[in-house]
């Protein structure tokens, strides 16, 4: 469960440093954001991997949620675009990122979202 958690502070680590990427364009002193965002996400990151969570699962459900969290943190907070086909898209990169981690062959070594 401890991994699990670890990588849900990194995915929103993440997210803050992405979106603080965006604020930055406007308000420079967001970029502060950016950096302790990006420092966190990693070593966050790194613990999870530490506790093991085997890497592809670890990128794959980190970089999926990423994207779908900044795309729907996009259009809320600065107004982007969020048409019928970039939902389509989201919901197409999850559903790929959970594709690949259960085809696994062999059922003892997909460990995907187990505790």
């Amino acid at each position: 469960m401890k991994r699990w958690l670890l990588l849900m502070g990194a995915i929103i680590a993440e997210v803050f440093g992405t979106v603080s990427l965006r604020a930055a364009v406007d308000h420079p002193v967001w970029s502060i954001g950016v950096i302790v965002g990006y420092l966190i996400a990693f070593m966050l990151l790194g613990l999870a991997l530490g506790q093991g969570i085997p890497i592809g699962v670890a990128y794959g459900v980190w970089a999926a949620a990423g994207v779908a969290l900044v795309a729907l943190l996009g259009a809320i907070i600065f107004g982007e675009t969020l048409s019928v086909t970039a939902i389509v898209g989201i919901v197409t990169i999850i559903a790929g990122v959970y594709i690949v981690q259960t085809g696994e062959d062999d059922p003892q070594k997909a460990e995907v979202l187990q505790p």
